[in-house]
């Protein structure tokens, strides 16, 4: 694991996203847990256009005035219900939306149960330090 990605995104709460074939790129609130950055989509979560059928996307975190801080390239997968990988980090992720209106575990089951995709994205290639700007 690069040390930049894991610093960067640890305190990230919005990354960035350019996956292949969409206008781009575009942000996303999500949760660094485990050596992997995770998000939700769908249903009445946000849009993640083209993420579902990415292999690879790139992910950049920004500083507070806007420069960013890395890009790095990730393999896309999604977290299946009720796996490790769910019990583990969507808890985590639910417990980061903010206005959900209903607690973590609640917010947890209902992306279960409805068209929400939760997206695993693990760092996988290059690695790039910010620019300002």
């Amino acid at each position: 694991m690069h040390p930049l990605v894991e610093e960067a995104m640890r305190g990230a709460a919005v990354a960035w996203l350019e996956v292949p074939g969409q206008p781009g790129p575009y942000p996303v609130w999500c949760q660094w847990f485990d050596g992997a950055l995770y998000l939700a989509s769908g249903g009445d979560e946000q849009p993640a256009p083209g993420l579902d059928r990415a292999g690879t996307v790139q992910v950049s975190a920004r500083g507070d005035h806007g420069g960013t801080i890395v890009t790095w390239t990730a393999r896309a997968g999604t977290v299946t219900p009720g796996g490790p990988d769910w019990d583990a980090a969507v808890p985590r992720l639910a417990g980061r939306r903010l206005n959900a209106g209903v607690t973590p575990q609640r917010l947890a089951e209902r992306w279960a149960a409805d068209p929400v995709t939760v997206h695993r994205l693990v760092p996988d290639g290059p690695v790039h330090g910010g620019r300002t700007g």
